[in-house]
C-alpha cells in the first residue's frame, strides 16, 4: 500500500492538472466567441458610418453649385432677385481680379503662368 500513495498523489494532481486546463480552455474559447460577436458589431457600425459620410460629403458638395444655392434661398430663405429699383450700378471699379500679362521668362511655360495667377 505504501508504494501505491506517490502514484496516486500523482494521479490526483494530474488530473486536476488537466481539469484545470480544460475549465481554462472553455473560459478562453467563450471570451473569444464573445470577442468575434463584439467585433462584427463594430465592423457593422463602420460600415454604416462610412455609408453616412459618403452621403454627407454628396450633401455637402451639392450644396456648393450654384442651382443648389438658389434653390435654398428661395425656398428656405425666402428671397428673390432684386427689382429694378433694388439695382445700383457702380462705376469706375474693376471686377475681380486685376490680371497682367504671364512674365515671359524663358523658364515659365504659358500654364506655369496660369497656374500662379490661381
Amino acid at each position: 500500500m505504501r508504494n501505491q500513495r506517490p502514484f496516486l498523489i500523482l494521479w490526483t494532481l494530474a488530473v486536476g492538472a488537466s481539469v484545470v486546463a480544460f475549465v481554462l480552455h472553455l473560459a478562453l474559447r467563450g471570451r473569444n466567441v464573445e470577442l468575434g460577436y463584439e467585433l462584427g458589431k463594430a465592423r457593422g457600425e463602420q460600415a454604416r458610418l462610412r455609408e453616412v459620410k459618403r452621403v454627407l460629403e454628396l450633401e455637402a458638395t451639392s450644396y456648393e453649385t450654384p442651382q443648389r444655392v438658389e434653390v435654398v434661398a428661395r425656398t428656405l430663405l425666402g428671397m428673390q432677385p432684386p427689382t429694378a429699383d433694388r439695382i445700383v450700378p457702380v462705376t469706375g471699379l474693376v471686377v475681380g481680379p486685376a490680371r497682367s500679362a504671364p512674365p515671359s521668362d524663358s523658364k515659365t511655360t504659358p500654364l506655369a503662368g496660369a497656374r500662379a495667377e490661381r
